[in-house]
């Protein structure tokens, strides 16, 4: 055994025999696991069952990086949250429910989640990176991070029936995110979960496939899939191995790399600074849009991109409602000469819409920040939430 790994105390032995009694892993690999530090990004519905699996099987630090709240449309996929913890930052009520799990191990928060300005000295101090987020912004800025950082990153995501799963390590020779998607698709082209919708158990599935990718990287068990793609299709169900070579032209990791920087922004979020202007912020609070509509209400056009069914549980008064998906279609048909404020449930959806049209010539375009959850809980109380 490794003379620099952490002993194990009879208490933990018990605990992970198991393990143990895999000749494959034994006690070496269980101090190796012990060892370890994992960021985990996005304590959502990949993040949840990664980190209770990681927890369980002994990793020493775990991190867990998100500026996100627990709602209660969470709970129907976020197995670290419950009823109890609706509205407490989800950091908060996942490291309880990790330390509960199992008290031999070390969880840190991150509650101001992965920024440009933090990521790589964070995920400089943990081992690898687990990516559970739900946005392309966001897995663009963790890939890039990564490949600065030197760390491999066990990427995931889902999309209503469909995962795939795939560890991007460039430092060891295999691909980076971006030889897959060299760059993010334009704002609002894509639907997320909060308007496609995503079955929970699928949320378990490609979860837990993480954490495995996890563990085989710091035990140097079988083969992770770096320079593979897995994908899972879970009405067939079928899974698929997908070979995923290095692109020579990515512009990251490539031979003659374009990005050599993490950039203050990804391309993604990216909005030309001509368009962020004081007479129109790129986000307002829900007081300021109630006092723009009421006091300037015929130069003011409230336009809510939320999916229809949503609008069915609470909607605000003389909205225009224009799913996120259908955005890219107004372009053009949405008024320049008013000041548009975009809405949704909590503010994801209206920044990208906001930034689509901005990208697109509308500079009187805002989001409201905190979405209609926001809204009923400052402005209407009385209004149903979800």
């Amino acid at each position: 055994m490794s003379a620099d790994l952490p002993s194990l105390s009879p208490a933990e032995l018990a605990r992970y025999s198991r393990h143990i009694q895999l000749g494959e892993l034994g006690v070496d690999g269980q101090r190796r696991l012990a060892a370890a530090r994992v960021l985990i990004v996005g304590a959502g519905g990949l993040g949840s069952p990664a980190a209770l699996y990681l927890a369980a099987a002994g990793i020493g630090t775990i991190g867990v990086a998100d500026f996100d709240r627990v709602a209660t449309h969470n709970l129907q996929r976020q197995l670290l949250h419950t009823d109890a913890t609706v509205g407490q930052p989800k950091v908060d009520s996942a490291a309880a429910r990790l330390r509960a799990t199992n008290p031999h191990i070390n969880v840190v928060t991150h509650p101001e989640g992965v920024t440009a300005d933090n990521a790589l000295a964070l995920f400089a101090d943990y081992d690898v990176i687990l990516d559970g987020t739900d946005n392309f912004a966001a897995r663009y800025l963790n890939n890039d991070a990564a490949f600065f950082a030197k760390r491999p990153l066990v990427f995931g995501s889902i999309f209503k029936f469909e995962g795939q799963v795939a560890v991007f390590d460039s430092a060891s020779g295999g691909p980076c995110y971006r030889c897959l998607f060299p760059a993010p698709p334009a704002a609002g082209s894509v639907p997320g979960c909060g308007e496609a919708g995503v079955l929970g158990a699928l949320c378990g599935v490609i979860g837990s496939l993480q954490a495995l990718e996890v563990l085989k990287l710091i035990t140097g068990l079988g083969s992770p899939l770096t320079g593979r793609l897995l994908t899972y299709d879970a009405l067939a169900p079928q899974v698929q191995t997908l070979s995923l070579p290095r692109d020579p032209h990515c512009p990251l990791c490539g031979s003659s790399p374009t990005i050599r920087t993490l950039p203050t922004c990804t391309a993604a979020c990216a909005t030309p600074p001509s368009m962020s202007t004081e007479a129109h912020p790129l986000e307002v609070t829900v007081t300021e849009a109630r006092q723009l509509l009421d006091t300037a209400a015929d130069r003011t056009l409230l336009v809510d991109v939320r999916e229809p069914f949503e609008i069915e549980i609470c909607q605000i008064k003389d909205a225009e409602l224009i799913p996120l998906r259908q955005i890219p279609e107004h372009v053009g048909a949405l008024p320049k000469d008013k000041h548009l404020l975009m809405l949704c449930h909590h503010g994801r959806r209206s920044l990208n819409a906001t930034e689509f049209l901005r990208a697109n010539g509308y500079t009187a375009v805002s989001s409201i920040a905190g979405g209609i959850d926001a809204w009923a809980e400052q402005i209407e109380p009385t209004m149903v939430r979800y």
